[in-house]
């Protein structure tokens, strides 16, 4: 369903349908002026045009390096343990050709992002997808996956604050996880591209904060949702060098590297952290204020989200999950099925915080009115 949604949004506005779309992670919002103006300044530049090879510009380098010491207290060198990215998506889908191949197993939340069960499936290698719930907060625990899966095991996916769920992760919960993937010699992928859209005083941790965690973990991080940056494509990724260059031998082989004026403008991002991010987290808290009160009182449940720019909103168990985001769709509002996650999604939605309040609202109140009426057509 989700590749087909831009030619369906197209039809529904060519047919003067009013659509509110809350489907793709992709705010309306506009990135620090100073990315824009270091990206018009830096195209005009012809050697940031040329090839940037695995190297890329290594001002953006030394910026991430900067940026994570400030952010998280850890330290890395600019060039051994820092691979430059053409958005963490890449980055992610690519490091399992590093690691996988016929017969191991990668272990994967689901509902997750399908990056981590792409690059698995590409890299022929067999997919466990581990089953997030409620119930257990969302967290993956590596002591319910079966003994015979673990052995086989080379990769463990985790994203916290996450997507689709927007969960977040206790310290005591990372502090078991990095100790059992020690245990197990599990290549911990940790996707942390929510790491700066945090409420009510939340500051989401690196797995770099966890003791342990270098002998065991690549850490992702991007440009796309901090800064109001998805289209730029510009992330990147940290850990020890044998990881890293694991990584970036992989990246050798099927890119050229990021366009050196998009990291150019990626340093003027990170440099702008302290005065633009904190304006930026308090916009995406009116929409999930807006949002969640508007959804709620439309008929859905769903906890506050401490993280991320979603909602993950539970339907009725007699409601059918995929005729609801369809009739949905027809009424001009666009959400994602949580079974686009995979199957574990099934019986739940995502709304993101993509526009301002009154557009959650209006769309919180078809919502209302499709529920409804899918509600008394089953009675």
């Amino acid at each position: 369903m989700l590749a087909g949604i831009p030619a369906r949004k197209r039809e529904l506005i060519a047919r003067g349908v009013d659509v509110i779309d809350l489907g793709a992670g992709d705010a309306d919002l506009a990135p620090p002026a100073a990315v824009v103006r270091a990206m018009q300044e830096a195209v005009t530049k012809p050697a940031l045009g040329r090839y940037g090879f695995g190297l890329g510009y290594m001002p953006y380098r030394e910026a991430i390096v900067s940026w994570m010491e400030r952010r998280f207290g850890v330290r890395f060198d600019s060039l051994r343990e820092v691979v430059p990215l053409i958005g963490s998506k890449e980055g992610i889908g690519h490091l399992a050709f590093a690691y996988l191949e016929r017969g191991d197993v990668a272990i994967i939340p689901e509902p997750g992002y399908l990056s981590y069960l792409g690059g698995a499936l590409l890299s022929e290698a067999t997919v466990y997808s581990y089953p997030l719930r409620l119930r257990t907060n969302f967290l993956v625990e590596l002591d319910d996956v079966p003994e015979d899966v673990l052995r086989r095991a080379r990769i463990v996916y985790l994203n916290y604050p996450n997507n689709p769920t927007a969960a977040i992760a206790p310290r005591e919960y990372l502090e078991r996880i990095v100790r059992r993937c020690r245990e197990l010699d599990l290549l911990l992928v940790y996707d942390n591209a929510y790491s700066e859209l945090a409420f009510d005083g939340y500051r989401p941790p690196s797995i770099f904060e966890i003791d342990g965690a270098r002998d065991v973990a690549l850490e992702f991080h991007s440009l796309s949702k901090t800064y109001n940056m998805t289209g730029w494509r510009c992330g990147w990724a940290v850990g020890r060098p044998e990881f890293v260059a694991a990584l970036a031998k992989v990246k050798s082989f099927l890119d050229t590297g990021q366009f050196m004026a998009v990291q150019a403008a990626g340093v003027a991002a990170l440099e702008s952290w302290s005065d633009f991010v904190p304006k930026n987290v308090a916009t995406f808290k009116e929409r999930r204020d807006a949002g969640l009160a508007a959804w709620r009182a439309a008929g859905f449940t769903g906890a506050t989200p401490r993280a991320t720019m979603y909602l993950w909103l539970e339907l009725p168990t007699d409601v059918d999950g995929a005729a609801f985001v369809e009739m949905l769709l027809q009424d001009g509002v666009i959400v994602i099925p949580g079974s686009s996650f995979g199957a574990g999604g099934d019986g739940f939605f995502r709304v993101s915080l993509t526009v301002p309040p009154d557009r959650l609202r209006e769309a919180a109140r078809r919502a209302g009115d499709v529920l409804a009426r899918m509600t008394a057509a089953a009675h």
